[in-house]
């Protein structure tokens, strides 16, 4: 009776075991090739296991990628190959495409999630006249962006894409030289401090990176609160009065681009007069280093006179193209405001 427990408790054991164990074939992607998928629990949203790739003539095991963490999607209980919703939607297990454009290929086998936000990572497998040859470099970029890479095939680029936040992007494009891929552009979009968003281009200019930052004022954030704002003609800006909190007032000047140009206050002090505003002649003027700024609005028709170094310039605004009106400070209470008649 007790070899009966015994071996009862030990069937029993391996069945509890291999619950939720399955191996997946991974099939028509290629003639020559098939894959298998060794999933260590199906009952969960991510699991250890294995993906492999076999020869379909001998059935012999070519690359073997150990992951600690799967994830998959089944189509008709199967899985299949070369999906690639990126940056986050569904991958598949196996990619099976040519990354390194040499018309042949290779192979990207998940690893696990180490991609952006926990996100699906990959070690990528370049096909060779041998076999295939594990590829660090282009492993590198399939690790730590948001989902697979993306491959151009008509301009033969390669692109990556990463985040922090929801204000912070990066871009990245490669060429493929000596077989591995080599970084032409960056692009990094920065909008964690709007309405003051930042671009950050690096390009490649056959000897060395190029950077280059610009910095933009987004008129159409939903955080700020727009007061004021005119197109000065002939020289070509947009002044802008708006207010981030509804307690601080800031200043900013684009240029035809739309690119920044002063920002005042750059930063908000605590206690800090930064304008004056005369009720009595609808004015509002402030300090800017050596330079002196007073903004009118009389009869519909804005201006702003710039005083430095001895020299006054009068920037004259249009009245077609103008939102709001200097008046609104007659409404509002700005803690950095000093009021006067």
């Amino acid at each position: 009776m007790k070899k009966v427990l015994l071996l009862f408790f030990a069937l029993w054991s391996c069945m509890l075991s291999s619950f939720g164990q399955v191996t997946f074939k991974i099939d028509g992607f290629s003639d020559r090739y098939y894959g298998r998928a060794y999933i260590s629990d199906t009952s969960e949203v991510f699991s250890e296991g294995w993906v492999a790739v076999y020869d379909r003539k001998t059935n012999k095991e070519l690359i073997h990628v150990d992951a600690d963490e799967l994830s998959f999607d089944l189509h008709d209980d199967q899985l299949k190959a070369n999906i690639a919703e990126i940056p986050y939607g569904e991958h598949s297990l196996l990619l099976y495409e040519d990354f390194n454009f040499d018309g042949k290929n290779d192979f990207a086998l998940m690893d696990g999630q180490h991609g952006c936000y926990h996100g699906p990572s990959f070690q990528i497998f370049l096909a060779s006249n041998n076999g295939f040859t594990f590829s660090p470099g282009f492993t590198e970029l399939a690790q730590e962006n948001c989902g697979m890479f993306s491959v151009n095939e008509e301009e033969n680029t390669i692109s990556t894409m990463t985040k922090d936040g929801y204000g912070w992007h990066k871009f990245s494009t490669y060429i493929v030289k000596d077989n591995e891929p080599f970084l032409i552009s960056t692009l990094i979009e920065d909008v964690s401090n709007e309405p003051i968003n930042t671009i950050t281009t690096e390009k490649w200019d056959g000897k060395k990176m190029v950077k280059k930052t610009s910095t933009f004022f987004d008129f159409e954030c939903e955080y700020i609160k727009s007061l004021f704002t005119f197109h000065v003609d002939k020289q070509n800006k947009d002044i802008i009065l708006y207010s981030g909190d509804g307690r601080q007032l800031c200043y900013a000047i684009t240029n035809s681009d739309g690119e920044l140009e002063l920002l005042y206050p750059e930063i908000n002090k605590e206690g800090k007069k930064d304008f004056y505003y005369s009720r009595k002649k609808n004015a509002l003027s402030f300090w800017n280093k050596d330079t002196e700024y007073t903004i009118t609005d009389k009869g519909g028709n804005a201006g702003i006179s710039i005083l430095t170094k001895g020299k006054t310039y009068q920037w004259i605004g249009s009245p077609k193209r103008r939102k709001g009106s200097l008046a609104t400070l007659l409404k509002e209470a700005f803690d950095n405001v000093s009021y006067g008649n």
